[in-house]
C-alpha cells in the first residue's frame, strides 16, 4: 500500500475534521451503540431535542441475566458546550414537553442528556423484578450513559438532579467519583433509616411558634371532625377511584398526619389554613389540596420509589404523640411497608444502611466538587449532607425560608452569585 505523505496526511486530518462538523446530531446519536427509537421533539429553548431508547443491563455484573431500554432526552447546544446529565430520580415524562428548560443549562447553554430513572414509566422492564432495582445499579446505568455520550459531547460534564433525583447525583458521584468534573444537587436527602427520625423533631421546630400551633390545630380539626369530614373524604376516594392496602380509616389518619410535612415541603403559606370552625367543604378542600391521599394509593408511579426508599434511600415517620386521642391507629410505625409497597413486597422489605454509609464516607473521605442547595423549612432538609471541616470542593446552600423548591434562580442574589461564580471556575479549569 502507498504510504501517505507528511502533507497528503495533514490534509487527510483537516478534511476529516472539516467533514466530521458536518455530521448532524442526529446521525451522531444513531452511530452510538445501544441507542434506538430516536425521535425529535419539539422545544422552545434548544436548537434541537430528541427523546431515544438506550440498552442497558437488568445487573451490571452479571449481563447474562437480561436487558431494558431506559428512556433518555436529548438537548443540544452544540458539541462545543458543557453538558448536564440530569439523573432523574423518578419518572421523565415532564422533560417531553416543550416548554421543558433545565436550569443549569439555562444558565450555562449546556447540553442535556436527561436520564429517565430504571423501573419508571418507559424505563421499567419486563417482569418487573424488583431485585434488580438498586442504587448500584442506577449509579452503572448512569456510568453508561456518560461513556457513551461523551463521543459526541467531549467537553465539560456536571450531573445535577432534584429530590430523589439528588439523591441519585450524590450515589452516582460516590460509584463513579470521575465520571463527571461537577455536580449541583438540589434538596437531595441523605437518610439512615427508614423511619429516619430526624425529621419529626425538625417539624416541632420549624417555622414561628405560631405557625406551628395553627398546623397543629387543623390537623386536631379534621380528626376531630371525623364524623362529619369523613362522608366527603369517602366520596372523595371514589370519585378519583382510589383504591388502598388498608382501611379507609387508617388512611384518613395518615392523611391527617401527612399534612404539616407536605405544607412544609412546598412552602404554603399558613394564612391558607381555614380558621377554627370554618364550612366542613372549606376545610376537606384545603385538606386535600396540602394531602391528598393518593400519596397511599395502589398503582402510582411512584411505586419503585417506595421499593427503594424501604430497602436503601430511607424515608420518614410520623409523629402520632400529639393526635393519639381521635386516631384510630394504635401506631404509625412500619407504614411505608404496610401500605405503600407493591403486594409482593409488602412487610417483605428490610433496610439496608450500606447506601448511607457509602456515600457519607464518600463525602467524609473526599473533597469531589459538589454544590448542594436546600431549603430551610423543607422537612427533607432535616436529613440534608452534614458539614465537614476543611472541604474546598463541597459546599452547602441553604435559601432562607425555602422550601422543596430552593434552587439557584430563586437564592438572595449574594449567595446566587457565589454560587454561580463557583460554576464558572469550575468550568474554565
Amino acid at each position: 500500500m502507498r504510504k501517505l505523505s507528511w502533507l497528503g496526511l495533514f490534509w487527510l486530518c483537516a478534511w476529516l475534521a472539516i467533514a466530521g462538523t458536518n455530521v448532524s446530531l442526529r446521525e451522531k446519536l444513531e452511530a452510538l451503540q445501544g441507542i434506538s427509537d430516536i425521535e425529535s421533539l419539539s422545544t422552545e429553548h434548544y436548537p434541537e431535542k430528541y427523546v431515544m431508547k438506550f440498552e442497558q443491563f437488568l445487573n451490571p455484573k452479571d449481563t447474562a441475566i437480561g436487558r431494558f431500554h431506559q428512556r433518555i432526552v436529548v438537548c443540544h447546544q452544540g458539541f462545543e458546550r458543557p453538558t448536564v446529565i440530569v439523573t432523574e430520580g423518578y419518572g421523565g415524562k415532564y422533560a417531553l414537553s416543550p416548554r421543558y428548560h433545565e436550569e443549569l443549562s439555562a444558565l450555562l447553554q449546556a447540553n442535556v442528556v436527561f436520564v429517565e430513572h430504571r423501573y419508571f414509566l418507559e424505563s421499567a422492564p419486563t417482569p418487573k423484578n424488583w431485585d434488580y432495582l438498586t442504587a448500584e445499579n442506577s449509579a452503572y446505568d448512569l456510568h453508561h450513559v456518560v461513556q457513551t455520550f461523551k463521543q459526541i459531547y467531549p467537553e465539560k460534564w456536571i450531573s445535577t438532579g432534584i429530590s430523589k433525583g439528588g439523591q441519585t447525583t450524590m450515589l452516582y458521584r460516590a460509584y463513579f467519583p470521575h465520571d463527571v468534573d461537577f455536580s449541583v444537587a438540589y434538596v437531595a436527602p441523605l437518610c439512615r433509616g427508614v423511619e429516619d427520625g430526624r425529621h419529626e423533631p425538625f417539624l416541632r421546630k420549624v417555622g414561628t411558634r405560631k405557625e406551628r400551633r395553627k398546623i397543629e390545630a387543623f390537623q386536631r380539626e379534621v380528626l376531630q371532625r371525623r364524623n362529619e369530614l369523613r362522608p366527603l373524604f369517602q366520596a372523595y376516594v371514589e370519585e378519583k377511584e382510589y383504591t388502598f392496602r388498608t382501611s379507609l380509616d387508617e388512611i384518613y389518619d395518615l392523611s391527617v398526619l401527612e399534612y404539616p410535612f407536605a405544607l412544609w415541603q412546598w412552602g404554603t403559606s399558613v394564612s391558607l389554613i381555614p380558621e377554627q370552625g370554618a364550612d366542613a367543604k372549606k376545610v376537606f378542600d384545603h385538606w386535600m389540596q396540602i394531602s391528598d391521599p393518593s400519596y397511599f394509593s395502589i398503582g402510582q408511579d411512584t411505586e419503585p420509589f417506595n421499593v427503594q426508599a424501604a430497602r436503601e434511600l430511607g424515608y420518614y415517620g410520623y409523629d402520632t404523640e400529639p393526635f393519639k386521642k381521635w386516631l384510630t391507629i394504635p401506631t404509625a410505625k412500619g407504614y411505608l411497608n404496610r401500605v405503600m409497597l407493591p403486594d409482593e413486597l409488602r412487610n417483605k422489605v428490610e433496610f439496608r444502611p450500606e447506601l448511607y454509609h457509602k456515600i457519607y464516607s464518600f463525602l467524609r473521605d473526599n473533597d469531589p466538587k459538589i454544590i448542594f442547595i436546600y431549603g430551610e423549612i423543607d422537612p427533607w432538609t432535616a436529613v440534608r449532607v452534614p458539614t465537614f471541616k476543611g472541604k474546598q470542593n463541597e459546599q452547602i446552600y441553604i435559601q432562607p425560608r425555602g422550601s422543596h423548591l430552593s434552587r439557584i434562580g430563586n437564592m438572595p442574589e449574594k449567595i446566587k452569585q457565589r454560587i454561580l461564580e463557583q460554576i464558572h471556575n469550575w468550568l474554565e479549569e
